[in-house]
């Protein structure tokens, strides 16, 4: 059903006026808040970490490392002074201490490179996991934003993993803990919340999600921060697809097998298998008779 617009008696310049005045204003809405507050400019945030994870996966040149490294430093000198609410030391105290955790960090992904090849029987060779698996790419970021998590930093971390989540489909909070030889199988879905731990070892599927169950509130409602909402996951635990594992409580022991599409909100021991009843399913073909109501598809 269609209907006229209504005549308005202001002229363009008018209507003009009035939406600049109500979209500059200093309204107490929450996007008058977050602007009052200040932020980065998130694509500059994102072209740094895409040179960073450049530096770490790619190049070996020595001559190139020493000048690219000196520019991200630089750089990320440059996007921590623009932060607002200052900082715990100063921004080349911080890109000082961040390019001395780049060597093991390094290393963390050469284990978790190994991890997915020993992991994935379709993987080829290394190369093809360095170039072609989105999950090394979403830990890859999450490791480095992790690590400014660590120095303090606020909201540059969290730009960065949510724009391996926008590009690969991963959702990392950069303050979960993830420890040697992780790997997550395709991927595609995957939820790890903020406050979860995850030992050494660990293989995770597509449509995991480690998250929180419920959250505390004080006596007048509001959320209560700062606790551990998300599951602790022990060494050499796999989670197989689609799994659901949920509270800070929750600690899931080591060597433990989660089958697909579980949803678990409870501790289990080391070594336990938990799993799904498979549905009965009936087969029939189109010679067989059959009493029971067809089932009429309508697509």
């Amino acid at each position: 059903m269609s209907s006229e617009p209504k005549s308005d008696p202001r002229t363009p310049q008018d209507v003009l006026d009035a939406a600049i005045e109500a979209l500059a204003g200093d309204g107490d809405d929450a996007l008058a808040k977050a602007a009052a507050e200040g932020f980065p400019d998130p694509e500059g945030v994102i072209a740094w970490t895409d040179r960073v994870r450049n530096v770490l996966l790619h190049q070996r040149d020595p001559f190139a490392l020493r000048s690219e490294l000196a520019t991200l430093v630089d750089h990320l000198v440059t996007l921590l002074e623009a932060l607002p609410g200052g900082l715990p030391c100063s921004a080349e105290e911080i890109s000082r201490c961040f390019l001395q955790t780049l060597p093991g960090i390094r290393a963390q992904l050469a284990e978790d490179v190994e991890a997915a090849y020993e992991g994935d029987p379709a993987a080829t060779g290394y190369a093809e996991i360095l170039v072609a698996y989105p999950s090394l790419h979403a830990v890859t970021i999450y490791r480095l934003a992790h690590e400014l998590h660590r120095l303090k930093v606020p909201l540059l971390p969290r730009i960065m993993t949510e724009h391996a989540h926008a590009a690969y489909g991963i959702d990392i909070h950069p303050g979960a803990k993830i420890g040697r030889r992780f790997f997550i199988d395709h991927g595609t879905g995957v939820v790890i919340g903020g406050t979860t731990e995850i030992g050494e070892c660990v293989k995770l599927y597509q449509g995991v999600t480690l998250g929180a169950l419920s959250f505390a509130r004080d006596a007048d409602g509001r959320m209560i921060r700062g606790e551990k909402r998300h599951p602790t996951i022990e060494d050499e635990v796999t989670i197989y697809a689609g799994a659901t594992i949920l509270g800070g409580d929750t600690v899931i022991g080591r060597g433990s097998i989660i089958g697909g599409n579980v949803w678990l909100h409870e501790s289990i021991p080391p070594h336990t298998r938990v799993q799904i009843k498979p549905p009965a399913q009936r087969v029939q073909t189109g010679e067989e008779e059959d009493d029971e109501a067809q089932l009429h598809w309508d697509i």
